[in-house]
């Protein structure tokens, strides 16, 4: 069992030893961490996978990234143990430590587990429904679950799976996307207040440190969506929860050059004025990480995107991610060493300043 979390010493010591450049760390709720982090989503449930996973994660550390995502569900719980032996083999060789890494993970899908030679719905009978965890009518038809004891149950599982007392980031996955359409919205809000309280009392237990929604659709959809979710009333049922200090504080979303709403859509209010969510968030005091950088590799196919600074296109992807105002971090998913190893030139490149930043984005509405 590793002890502790992220903390403002330990990120800002990572940050000043790392060889990425100085500009590549941005600072939120007084950590500070890296403008690009990695995540842990696809690939096979096999021992190869498991290395590669595990050679990615201990080489993006080490050129300069401390901000590592995954989720329960990922490979069927074997992404957070890929997760969670990197950890130990990077602080057991005293090449990290615990208090520098800032450490994510998701719950409310429906997994089961890959090491287990069990079917699904018999994973699912013997681990969820027989043990009372779970009533057959708590799922729903897109295999999501988020009351507080199944809530409770995956988070201690992925303590387990990575050998931590404490996660940094809990996201609630997917939770309008995977309840909204068997859950009327009064049932959802309620829902998803009850699973804010039980984040709450699990921070009070030092097993998390702040929550958030990790989410694909609801803060870029208009608000005629059945999927579509404010932001603003989030935040505030969130203080009604947890009161000023409360521990939610990130989302997660879909951005990139082809999904730019997170960017250009003023679906979303602030102080009263229409606003994107990158603009929302930034108001609301939210820190935004984004997914799906390189969407699965499309965007890197020649022309797709617009060419500039003589980047390849997967630093030409990252680059314009990460200099957008209000976003935190865009989360890389990297397994093989050549793929690597491009993808982290990006960590020896200075963001882009603001000013260049808008040229694009005029090049890229016009």
């Amino acid at each position: 069992m590793i002890n502790g979390y992220a903390t403002p010493e330990g990120t800002a010591r990572f940050s000043r030893e790392s060889e990425a450049a100085e500009s590549n760390f941005k600072k939120f709720s007084s950590l500070s961490l890296s403008n690009v982090g990695i995540g842990t989503y696809l690939g096979d449930t096999n021992a190869e996978t498991d290395k590669m996973v595990i050679d990615a994660i201990k080489q993006s550390v080490r050129s300069g990234i401390n901000v590592i995502d995954t989720a329960i569900n990922y490979r069927a719980q074997k992404a957070e143990r890929a997760v969670g032996r990197a950890i130990a083999e990077l602080t057991d060789n005293g090449e990290a430590s615990r208090d520098q890494l800032f450490i994510c993970t998701k719950s409310g899908y429906v997994t089961n587990d890959a090491d287990l030679e069990l079917g699904f719905w018999e994973y699912v009978k013997r681990e969820y429904t027989d043990t009372g965890t779970v009533k057959a009518d708590d799922i729903t038809s897109a295999y999501h679950c988020m009351t507080p004891d199944y809530l409770s149950d995956q988070l201690e599982r992925s303590l387990k799976n990575m050998g931590l007392d404490c996660i940094d980031l809990l996201y609630l996955h997917n939770a309008v996307e995977g309840q909204r359409n068997d859950v009327p919205k009064d049932k959802f809000l309620e829902n998803l207040r009850s699973a804010m309280t039980i984040y709450e009392e699990k921070r009070r237990e030092n097993k998390i440190r702040f929550y958030g929604m990790a989410t694909w659709e609801c803060f870029r959809v208009e608000e005629s969506s059945n999927q579509y979710l404010s932001l603003e009333k989030v935040v505030e049922m969130a203080r009604e929860v947890g009161g000023k200090n409360n521990g939610f504080r990130f989302i997660q979303l879909p951005f990139n050059m082809y999904y730019d709403q997170a960017l250009l859509a003023k679906n979303q209010t602030a102080a009263g004025k229409p606003a994107s969510i990158l603009e929302a968030s930034a108001e609301l005091g939210i820190g935004v990480f984004t997914s799906v950088p390189f969407m699965q590799g499309r965007l890197l196919q020649p022309g797709t995107m617009p060419e500039f600074a003589d980047l390849k296109p997967p630093l030409r992807a990252l680059q314009f991610i990460r200099s957008a105002p209000g976003v935190l971090a865009p989360l890389m998913g990297q397994k093989s060493p050549a793929h690597v190893s491009e993808n982290l030139e990006i960590m020896k490149i200075p963001s882009m300043m603001p000013d260049e930043f808008s040229k694009h984005v005029t090049k890229l509405t016009s």
